[in-house]
């Protein structure tokens, strides 16, 4: 996505427990503290139509199909794109966003087994010219995961080992190709903290 001389399109990723959503706050408060207009957001449920749609994804009760999966994921984030990321970015607001392309690419194409290029395919079309401007992986050990969450609360989280090993995997086979800054997640907050600003903090315009 091009950015405006303010505007920044950034992602975090990571597996189930990776610490995530933790991070954004962390990030986006940074960004906030040096006056930065900044938009915290995530996927798949970043806009009202998205609300339903991720009900229906993480929903356990009935048994989804890995392609319906991915393309209710696609459906969500081309929503999510018109109606938040690119007016945001356009604006020169500095976008942080948990979950987003990568996420397809490796819990649908690798770890539901579709294909990273079939997944891709589709989310070219669903992500039309959005593309982040950095995106940092946090890396967890399995182990470490699994404690954090505790209470597996939804069908991701309730995927089993097995998956969330593939899940890992997958992001760490993928990163090196496709830039991904992989950073490790499983040491204290604030340190993971200072190591995400320094993989994103190149990629944010200065303020003019």
């Amino acid at each position: 996505m091009a950015t405006t001389n303010t505007g920044a399109f950034i992602v975090l990723e990571g597996g189930e427990g990776s610490g995530k959503s933790t991070q954004v706050e962390r990030l986006a408060a940074r960004l906030r503290a040096d006056d930065r207009d900044v938009v915290e957001t995530f996927e798949p449920g970043g806009t009202a139509r998205g609300a339903r749609l991720r009900a229906a994804l993480l929903d356990d009760d009935t048994p989804l199909d890995a392609r319906a999966e991915l393309l209710l994921m696609a459906a969500d984030r081309a929503q999510h794109i018109a109606e938040v990321i690119a007016p945001a970015v356009a604006r020169g607001a500095v976008v942080v966003c948990d979950r987003f392309s990568p996420s397809s690419l490796v819990y649908q194409g690798v770890a539901r087994g579709l294909g990273v290029d079939v997944v891709a395919a589709i989310d070219a079309v669903a992500a039309r010219d959005a593309h982040p401007d950095v995106v940092v992986v946090l890396d967890v050990d399995d182990a470490i995961a699994r404690e954090r969450r505790p209470e597996a609360r939804d069908r991701f989280e309730r995927a089993g080992a097995e998956f969330h090993a593939m899940v890992r995997a997958g992001y760490r086979d993928l990163a090196h190709d496709r830039g991904w800054i992989v950073v490790d997640g499983s040491v204290a907050p604030d340190v993971v903290a200072s190591a995400v600003w320094n993989a994103v903090e190149r990629h944010i315009p200065p303020i003019r």
